[in-house]
């Protein structure tokens, strides 16, 4: 019998899945919420959801999706000992988190210019809540990406990287209940 358990398979350090669960357990709430209360209004939400851009978020989508891609790239190479080529991959998967915010804070502007606020329709308040909730997940993965494209031991590229897909995660499940969803 051995003494290895699955947490011992686990990539990355046990601390980092702990919070990538706490986590995905306060988005899964959020979302939950979103379609309870959405039960109780869905023309009022619907009405509302026309309101977004959605080749903007699908765009986005793409873009999280590669910069997701090129994390996992990036303990690739490093495990065959390409350090330079894992951390340009790092920075790149950051810049597209960049690139990522720059998207949707032009969403956020265009919503201000259409006077539509948090308080304009209970699916707003989701709205801001939810996306505004994983843009600061957004924003600390960037600053995990590069902090572990400067240390760059295989060990913390694999945590940050387990990071940036939860990121990645909840924003497809975002995406289509928000964007998507009639």
């Amino acid at each position: 019998m051995s003494d290895e358990s699955v947490l011992d398979e686990l990539p990355g350090d046990l601390m980092i899945w702990v919070l990538i669960v706490s986590e995905l357990l306060v988005f899964g709430a959020g979302l939950a919420a979103f379609l309870a209360v959405r039960i109780t209004d869905p023309a009022g939400f619907a009405e509302a959801q026309d309101a977004l851009h959605r080749t903007g978020a699908g765009v986005n989508t793409v873009v999280l999706v590669t910069s997701g891609a090129l994390a996992a790239w990036a303990l690739r190479l490093r495990e065959s000992a390409r350090r330079g080529a894992a951390r340009l991959a790092l920075v790149v998967a950051a810049a597209l988190g960049v690139v990522f915010l720059w998207i949707k804070g032009a969403e956020y502007a265009a919503k201000a210019a259409q006077s539509i606020t948090w308080d304009t329709h209970p699916f707003f308040t989701f709205y801001y809540l939810l996306t505004g909730f994983h843009a600061a997940h957004v924003v600390a993965g960037v600053l995990v990406l590069l902090l572990v494209a400067w240390k760059d031991a295989p060990r913390n590229i694999e945590a940050g990287a387990a990071f940036w897909h939860m990121v990645d995660l909840v924003w497809v499940l975002l995406f289509p209940v928000i964007y998507l969803l009639r």
